[in-house]
Formats: C-alpha cells, sequence, structure tokens
C-alpha cells in the first residue's frame, strides 16, 4: 500500500519517517520533552498518519511515543533537579527557555502541581519545560512519574487516535485543537478546585457541627477567675461613680 501523503506542515517530516520511522518518533519525543526545540509532538501525528496508511504499525508507534515521552520528561526532572534554575536559565536562552516563560512555569506548577504535569503535555511550552519546572520545585519523583505517565498516555492516545483516522483532514484538526487546548486545561483547573474547595467547605462545616469538649479543670478555673476579674472590676467603677456623685451633691 502506498503512503498517504502528509498534509501541510506535517509534509516536511515525511523524508525522516522513511529512513528512520520509530527511531526518529522516539527521538524527537525524548528531545523535546526535556527542552529541546524539535517538533515531537508533530512528529507523533505524522507517524500516526502513516500508521492509517499502513506504513507504520500504530501500537508501536504508540508504545515507543509513551515511552519516549515518560524517559524525555525524567531527564527534565534530573536537569531542574541537580542542576537548579541557575543551570536552566544558563543554557535555557538556547533552547528558547527564557526566564519569563520559566517564571510563567513554575507559578503555574506551583499552584496546580500534578495536574499540570499531566495536563502541560498537550500545551505548547509548558510540554516542554514541565519535566525541568518539577525537578526545580522538588516536587517527589514517584508522584511526579504517577502524572507524567498518566500525561504521556492520554496525550499520545489523543494523538495517534485523531492521526490514524483522520488522515488528510489531520491538518484542519490538529490546528483547531491546539487553538482551543489552554482552554480545555484551565476548564479542567477550574473544575478541580472547584471540587477542592467544596471538599474544604464540607470538612469545616462537620467540624462545627461536633459538640466542643467539656472545659477542664484549668479552664474552668480560668473561666472563673476571669469572672471574678471582670465583676470585681465592674464593683470598682460603681465605687467611683458613687464617690463622685456625693461630691457633687
Amino acid at each position: 500500500m502506498s503512503a498517504q501523503p502528509l498534509p501541510g506542515l506535517l509534509a516536511s517530516l515525511a523524508p525522516v519517517l522513511d529512513h528512520y520511522g520509530y527511531v526518529a518518533v522516539g527521538g524527537f519525543i525524548t528531545l523535546e520533552d526535556f527542552g529541546i526545540p524539535v517538533p515531537g509532538e508533530t512528529i507523533l501525528i505524522a507517524a500516526a498518519v502513516y500508521a492509517g496508511a499502513g506504513r507504520l504499525n500504530i501500537f508501536l508507534v504508540a508504545l515507543v511515543a509513551v515511552l519516549a515521552a515518560i524517559v524525555g520528561d525524567n531527564i527534565g526532572y534530573a536537569i531542574g533537579f541537580f542542576g537548579g534554575r541557575a543551570l536552566v536559565l544558563r543554557f535555557g536562552t538556547y533552547v528558547r527557555l527564557t526566564a519569563e516563560r520559566l517564571d510563567k512555569a513554575e507559578a503555574f506548577f506551583a499552584r496546580y502541581g500534578g495536574f499540570v504535569v499531566a495536563g502541560a503535555r498537550f500545551i505548547e511550552g509548558l510540554r516542554q519545560a514541565n519535566g525541568i519546572v518539577a525537578g526545580i520545585s522538588r516536587m517527589r519523583w514517584l508522584r511526579f512519574v504517577a502524572f507524567n505517565a498518566l500525561g504521556a498516555v492520554l496525550w499520545v492516545a489523543v494523538w495517534t487516535s485523531v492521526g490514524y483516522l483522520a488522515g488528510s483532514h489531520i491538518t484542519a484538526i490538529y490546528n483547531g485543537v491546539t487553538r482551543y487546548s489552554l482552554y480545555v486545561l484551565i476548564g479542567l483547573v477550574v473544575a478541580v478546585a472547584a471540587i477542592v474547595i467544596r471538599a474544604v467547605l464540607r470538612h469545616r462545616r462537620a467540624r462545627r457541627g461536633q459538640p466542643r469538649p467539656a472545659a477542664g479543670p484549668e479552664r474552668q478555673a480560668r473561666r472563673h477567675d476571669d469572672g471574678s476579674g471582670q465583676l470585681g472590676c465592674r464593683l470598682t467603677i460603681v465605687v467611683s461613680e458613687v464617690k463622685l456623685l456625693s461630691q457633687l451633691t
């Protein structure tokens, strides 16, 4: 079966896929996921289109892509964890990872944590920086690996399915999905935040509904002392007012 021509920008990757196949898919995705500006997502979609035309096996494309995504993000995590922010900023300009982009990624990551690791793979810029930022932020490695694997599986599943089934319509679909992916991620984060806030409020209401513990002897004595002190102050004020009134009369 002859290969289906790749549409639009994907066509530029046809020679690479023709010569290197699965190695190109794994290599590009691995490099992209620790900050190197190569078209990892684009070659994944192109490989899926090739698989739809019978030139590659879609299951092998998906397997290679998932493993490469996990490995690439873990390399990024190691760079951020052991090299720190200074190392990233020193060499990040060569791969378009500027201080401004890193600041935005760190702020977003600090607020939403693991959900960013899973969802950032769908967002250009966050996909390349998320492993590095997780390392700089000292996120627990096992937690990072879990969310990273989840994101990799979801990301690969979406784009291999779309590329495999869409064929010549892939360019229009890709443009539409990437245009609205940020809004989808924001909606997901808002939904998660609402669930967390609701759980916190319910927990607080439950605590308010619990009976207060009985006061111990010390607390009762303190209350007694406070009551005696307040009574004494009131008596003193009354006596002073009586004296002042007697002087006026």
